[in-house]
């Protein structure tokens, strides 16, 4: 696991409150998949420092289970909710095997499936865990964007990139997997799942005022990509 979840949690958590990337585009178009959460049992599949439990508990969820395999960032979840919310490291690459059949009417996991090498296990557990009738949002990289960064130049073979960011303003080593969406798309169907919507986000307008470059990119370029997949009711 990158340093960027580790080292530098507290950063982050100061960042991603604020930034484009995830404040201006990636959380308004994750959230804009989801329906009314009152009195809904919600997972947060990679919680990272709680951004996302902390919406949910202000929708009126009922109960909000955080997962999330740096510790961390699952004790900066407990430090900012505890009591509120059952958070617990667990790593995602082995699915959800604390949480019981048919417990969650929500799973959301935000910028969570790049980090994972088989796809196919986490949402057969998806499946497993989310009521008849519940359905999951994710988003993830675009393959589009991510294509750039191969290094066979075979869009549909996986490859584990790795990269540099500046993420938390120190520049931080990053793995993640690139792939098709045709790997993605088969992935939640061959576990049960279909798929209900799929969007690419829109970039909000005040990113404009932290940085028209950064603005003008995202405006004309995937970057993520979001979709929405239910569980059918039998």
């Amino acid at each position: 696991m990158s340093d960027l979840y580790k080292k530098y949690a507290n950063q982050y958590d100061r960042i991603v409150r604020e930034n484009i990337y995830n404040a201006l585009l990636e959380r308004p178009s994750t959230c804009a998949l989801l329906d009314d959460l009152k009195g809904q049992d919600i997972v947060d599949m990679g919680c990272g420092s709680g951004v996302y439990a902390e919406y949910f508990l202000e929708q009126s969820a009922n109960n909000v289970t955080c997962v999330d395999a740096s510790s961390e960032m699952v004790n900066i979840v407990n430090q900012n909710l505890r009591g509120k919310v059952k958070a617990y490291v667990q790593d995602l690459n082995f699915g959800l095997p604390i949480e019981a059949a048919e417990s969650a009417d929500v799973i959301v996991s935000s910028l969570v499936l790049h980090y994972i090498e088989d796809l196919t296990a986490v949402f057969k557990e998806a499946y497993r865990v989310l009521k008849p009738g519940g359905y999951m949002v994710f988003s993830t990289h675009h393959p589009f964007a991510d294509f750039e960064c191969s290094v066979s130049g075979n869009y549909f073979e996986k490859e584990l990139i790795h990269e540099e960011w500046d993420t938390v303003g120190t520049p931080v080593n990053v793995s993640f997997y690139r792939r098709s969406l045709t790997e993605i798309c088969d992935a939640v169907t061959s576990s049960g799942l279909f798929i209900s919507k799929v969007t690419e986000g829109c970039v909000d307008e005040r990113a404009k005022q932290i940085s028209e470059e950064t603005y003008a990119r995202l405006k004309n370029n995937p970057n993520f990509i979001f979709m929405r997949c239910e569980k059918p009711l039998s």
